[in-house]
């Protein structure tokens, strides 16, 4: 399976939040709402989740082992750090 496109929307003034990522795979499979964060030792993703009924958050969709995981990070973020981002149409008036 390859990532075939990776949109990141950045988010400015939420904190620690830094984007929304919409990914797809093999032009036929796509995940949206992975957030980019920045941490205390580095940025890393969050995979999209929802609230259960005890308050909880559980993934919606995510890598099933540690090494797809990484590499969809280092892609990921290696996008980001990169400048490959999408701003508001706000921010483009500006």
């Amino acid at each position: 399976m390859q990532v075939t496109e990776i949109k990141i929307r950045k988010v400015e003034g939420e904190g620690k939040l830094k984007g929304y990522v919409t990914i797809t795979f093999d032009n036929c499979f796509v995940v949206h709402n992975i957030k980019i964060i920045e941490g205390k030792t580095g940025m890393f993703i969050a995979m999209p989740s929802r609230k259960t009924a005890n308050g909880e958050y559980k993934d919606v969709a995510h890598p099933i082992n540690p090494d797809f995981r990484n590499e969809l990070q280092e892609k990921i973020l290696g996008e980001y750090e990169a400048g490959h981002v999408e701003t508001d149409a706000s921010d483009a008036n500006d």
